[in-house]
């Protein structure tokens, strides 16, 4: 009822005041048809400097100052900013102005009295959704509101960071983090272990989510914040994450994507790779094409391999894995994961 459907919808609405000087206020301004007059941004850092041609104001009355022939408001703010977005929509419509809003930071349809008042001034109010009416239209199906929920986080580790990832899903990804930690704690370090699955329920795992519960926007963030509160709550000397599913493996495109916003989002310094040959039920490409997917994802590097012999050929024995691939490589539900720790340490310390 509120949404935007076409640019068309609003540029009888121009000129515009733009409240959010980054990416998506750049968007709406580069949008065919719209006039922008004038930019609001809260961070102080911004005032008073340039923004696509104008000068960032701090308030709305200083924006208007400058701008008196503005005849709407748009609010292009992130998640998290819905205080500082319901402010600036009561403070525009109280001018006066009609208002854009966006899902991001604002709904319409769960701030009603938003549209009562501005019906009660003759205003305009609409919101930039998240379109899942056409998903709905060419899936069937679709969320009743954006999946993505989680604020944007900025933060940089103390600890050294080790991503396991995997050239499939069941592969021993789980075990090998598990592995890596009781290794660690075997030489007398405090370790941290962070599930990304439900079924990461086995010591010495510090806590465990599923990620693949969260929106793909939403999934560096949830491990970036995992990061932050284990080192908050634990010092750790060393931070192993536990990946989903693989980059490359066959068949099962779904969870691929998964795979890599956790690695995004664990930013590793160093990645141990599982494989399981022969796998009775996925698809891998293999060893070679993941490592290669992982190091062009991420600025990092592959310094080990955990291979699960399970369904591995008579003469698949870690010393081959080792000559093809110039790799460590260990099986450590059988071996412990020691020697894969000394790859870590060994790289870490170059």
């Amino acid at each position: 009822m509120y949404s935007v459907k076409s640019v068309k919808d609003i540029q009888d609405l121009n000129p515009f005041i733009v409240v959010g000087c980054g990416g998506g206020g750049e968007k709406f301004s580069n949008l065919e048809g719209i006039e922008t007059v004038g930019y609001i941004d809260d961070n102080v850092k911004k005032q008073g400097k340039q923004f696509c041609g104008k000068i960032v104001s701090g308030s709305l009355e200083e924006c208007l100052k400058g701008a008196p022939d503005a005849k709407s408001l748009v609010i292009m703010l992130p998640i998290g900013a819905e205080g500082a977005a319901l402010k600036y929509a009561v403070q525009a419509i109280d001018a006066g102005l009609n208002v854009i809003t966006s899902f991001r930071s604002l709904s319409i349809g769960e701030n009603l009295s938003l549209k009562k008042f501005a019906d009660s001034k003759n205003l305009v109010i609409k919101e930039i959704g998240p379109r899942l009416d056409v998903v709905e239209k060419i899936a069937g199906i679709a969320p009743k509101k954006s999946c993505e929920v989680l604020p944007k986080i900025s933060y940089t580790p103390k600890a050294p960071v080790i991503f396991v990832g995997g050239s499939s899903q069941e592969c021993g990804k789980r075990t090998t983090t598990k592995m890596l930690g009781i290794a660690s704690k075997e030489r007398g370090l405090k370790s941290a272990i962070i599930s990304t699955d439900e079924m990461g329920l086995e010591e010495p795992t510090d806590f465990n989510f599923r990620a693949g519960s969260l929106s793909a926007m939403d999934v560096p963030s949830a491990v970036l914040f995992a990061i932050k509160y284990v080192e908050e709550t634990k010092q750790p000397d060393i931070i192993f994450i536990e990946g989903q599913s693989s980059l490359t493996e066959n068949g099962n495109p779904h969870p691929r994507g998964l795979s890599a916003a956790i690695l995004i989002g664990a930013a590793p310094d160093a990645v141990i790779v599982g494989h399981r040959p022969n796998h009775p039920y996925r698809e891998p490409k293999g060893i070679e094409e993941e490592i290669k997917a992982i190091e062009a994802v991420e600025p990092t590097k592959v310094v080990g391999l955990s291979i699960n012999l399970k369904n591995a050929d008579s003469d698949m024995t870690l010393e081959y894995f080792e000559d093809k691939y110039n790799l460590p490589a260990e099986d450590v539900y059988h071996n412990g994961a020691s020697k894969l720790l000394d790859a870590i340490f060994e790289y870490l310390e170059e």
